[in-house]
């Protein structure tokens, strides 16, 4: 359900906006939130009664979508190369 560390730096290194972000911008955060909600994704699959992981799911997605949000109106360009990057819908 969650990501190794290896994992997500190595996400924040492809997707920082900056050499001194630590993962603190709208793209970075969008894409480590992307990675977990596929691993729990793929947890809901096996166990589709657990009603706690699949609220924990519903808040991520949902922040994931304020943040897409705001990246989008702060720089549309690119938020379009992330959508891309990441094969999201919108």
């Amino acid at each position: 359900m969650s990501i190794l560390k290896s994992k997500k730096t190595e996400l924040i290194k492809e997707f920082k906006t900056t050499d001194t972000d630590n993962g603190g911008s709208a793209e970075s955060q969008i894409a480590v939130l992307t990675e977990r909600i596929l691993n729990l994704t793929q947890h809901m699959k096996d166990n589709h009664k657990d009603n706690h992981s699949k609220r924990g799911l519903l808040l991520m997605v949902n922040r994931r979508k304020k943040l897409q949000a705001y990246a989008k109106r702060r720089n549309p360009e690119k938020y379009a190369e992330l959508i891309k990057k990441l094969d999201l819908r919108k």
